[in-house]
């Protein structure tokens, strides 16, 4: 089993990940398509980043169920986990956004 720090970060990396290889291979795509491929990568990198989050946290149905459980039975630190890896997928998506900004010489 993993601990709570492994989690955390295998959630950053994860949405990271989803949001740099999609915006990728869509812009691999997008030199197939006769499309402006740095365009298209920030615009998937924009696009993407609400389900990287999604992606990492492993769906939302189980997490809106733990947050629930943890604000309504008092099972708060059940609650601060939940909230900790949303906010850690989303620090992960943010990152791959500005990376692929950066590398697409974005705002």
């Amino acid at each position: 089993m993993e601990t709570f720090s492994q989690k955390i970060i295998l959630i950053f990396f994860t949405s990271l990940g989803t949001v740099i290889g999609a915006s990728i291979l869509g812009s691999l795509a997008a030199v197939f398509a006769d499309v402006p491929p740095f365009r298209t990568m920030v615009r998937i990198a924009n696009d993407i980043k609400i389900w990287a989050i999604v992606a990492a946290i492993g769906g939302t149905f189980s997490t809106i169920e733990i947050l629930g459980s943890g604000i309504f039975d008092w099972e708060i630190r059940a609650a601060v986990k939940q909230l900790l890896f949303i906010v850690f997928s989303y620090m992960g998506a943010s990152v791959g956004q500005w990376l692929i900004l950066s590398l697409a010489g974005g705002k």
